[in-house]
Formats: C-alpha cells, sequence, structure tokens
C-alpha cells in the first residue's frame, strides 16, 4: 500500500528578518493543518528549525506556540530538532514541549520504513571551531540500521548529508561547512551499504533540490517561512510525498517543486581508476 507523508521545514516562528517571514509562520501552519485535513496522509513530518531563536526564555515560549499549532493536526505528528531548536534548548526540553521522545526512531510503514534520523543537531560556535559535530553513536544508529533494512527506506533529518553544491544558495555559498556534517562522507558511506532503495530527506539548506549520489536519491525541502526565492513574500512551502514502488513528491506554495524517481537498491561497481 503507498504510504503519503505531509513535510514541512524551517518554519522559524519568530520576528520577520530580511530573508524570512516568522512572523507568518503560524497563520501558515493553520493553512497546513487544513491540507492535511483536506489529504489525509498517514503521517506529518516536521524537519526541524520550528523557531528563529533569540534566547532561552523566548524560545521556549516560540516552541511552545508552534507545538500548539501542531496539535490543531489531525494525524501522527513526527518532530525532528533543527539547529535553531538546539541553539538555547537542550532537546529534553523540545521533548516536553512536544511530548514526544526526540531520538532516533525506526518506524514500520508497510512496504517502507521511516528512519527518524535525528543526529545532533546543535552549531557549534566558538574560537576553534564553527559548524556541526555529528556524534558518533548517531553515525553508529545509521549505519547499523541500513546495513539491517530490508525494505525502501525514508531517511529523514534535519540536516543533509549529500554535499550537494551551495551554489546560489543565499546563506550557503558562502558558508558551505554550515550546510552539512563534517562527517558527511562518512554518513554517504553508511548509506552505501544498504541493499535496498534508500531516500534521504532533509531540510536546513531552505531550497527545493534534489540530488542523487552513489545510487542514493538525497532531496531538500524549501522553509515555510522562507522569502530570498519568492520576493519577500513567505514561501508558504509544506510538501506532500507518496511511497510505493516510486516516490513522488510535491511541494506547494510560491516556490513549487515535483519530482518522481524510482530508487534502486544496486550500486555501480567500484570507481574506474584515473584515465591516462
Amino acid at each position: 500500500m503507498p504510504v503519503r507523508v505531509a513535510i514541512v521545514a524551517d518554519i522559524h516562528h519568530g520576528a520577520p528578518s530580511h530573508t524570512k517571514r516568522g512572523d507568518a509562520a503560524l497563520p501558515l501552519m493553520e493553512r497546513f493543518a487544513a491540507f492535511v485535513a483536506q489529504e489525509k496522509p498517514d503521517l506529518v513530518l516536521d524537519l526541524g528549525d520550528r523557531i528563529s531563536d533569540i534566547d532561552r526564555e523566548t524560545d521556549l515560549g516560540l516552541e511552545r506556540e508552534v507545538a500548539e499549532a501542531f496539535a490543531r493536526i489531525d494525524a501522527p505528528v513526527h518532530h525532528i530538532c533543527g539547529n535553531h531548536d538546539r541553539d538555547y534548548l537542550a532537546v529534553e526540553e523540545n521533548e516536553e514541549i512536544f511530548g514526544t521522545p526526540l531520538v532516533n526512531e525506526l518506524l514500520d510503514l508497510g512496504d517502507w520504513q521511516l528512519a527518524l534520523w535525528r543526529a545532533d543537531a546543535k552549531i557549534t560556535r566558538d574560537d576553534d571551531y564553527r559548524g556541526f559535530k555529528l556524534p558518533e553513536e548517531d553515525l553508529l544508529w545509521l549505519s547499523r540500521l541500513i546495513q539491517a533494512a530490508e525494505k525502501p527506506t525514508l531517511v529523514a533529518s534535519h540536516v543533509p548529508v549529500s554535499g550537494h553544491s551551495q551554489i546560489g544558495n543565499y546563506y550557503f555559498q558562502r558558508n558551505p561547512e554550515i550546510a552539512l556534517y563534517p562527517e558527511s562522507e562518512r554518513a554517504r558511506s553508511a548509506l552505501a551499504q544498504a541493499r535496498v532503495p534508500v531516500v534521504c530527506l532533509s531540510g536546513h539548506v531552505h531550497w527545493n533540490t534534489l540530488t542523487q549520489v552513489d545510487g542514493i536519491t538525497h532531496l531538500t525541502q524549501q522553509s515555510l517561512t522562507e522569502s530570498f526565492t519568492t520576493q519577500g513574500a513567505p514561501a508558504e512551502a509544506w510538501g506532500l510525498m507518496t511511497l510505493s514502488d516510486s516516490v513522488d513528491w510535491q511541494v506547494f506554495g510560491k516556490d513549487p517543486f515535483q519530482a518522481r524517481v524510482t530508487p534502486q537498491a544496486g550500486r555501480w561497481t567500484p570507481p574506474l581508476q584515473p584515465f591516462v
């Protein structure tokens, strides 16, 4: 049976900025709830960055307001923390607000399975290093899951690991190290161990992309409130994905995108030596 997943990413509830309409987040979440009520997906997936962080007390209030918006959705909702959810708040505080554990989790969806890869998304900012640090236990969890997978697998995370080009991206063209984990090559090696079709879905980079790396499809979805591609208006982006023999993904709103892929389990043989 096909599985239908409604997706929202990078809600960024909070004050508006020159690139994000955080003030539109809650009204747009009402519209997303109406979309879910109309489409009746099997589940809803929140890819993280629910707020634009300010400080701990403000962030707690913002997260609670987003939690109230999700509570109005009549479908199972699964959350992933993004870096803005983690700048001032612990995972445990997010768990308390949303009333659910936010650890790595595998869901059986019938013909497919969903790996909620909730790898830590906190950005380290100090004199010696700026960026993500992928905990070893998160990488090992992904590797073991992929090795054991016996059915097609959708891997959902906040931070993408494809390493796809950020040329043209307002935030990341000149800050590519913040667009992925520094250990992304190891994560891709873990994914390459799969004996089943694998598709990866992430947020974070605020644009719709499709990239194939080593035979694995990597998708990223636009932010709900981003405005850098929509001339100052919120993108109003949410997605609907149908998992069957193919993967059909449509992003609605002012920055629409649509793709259909048929993921395969096969890989290329080891790469050829350099031409002489």
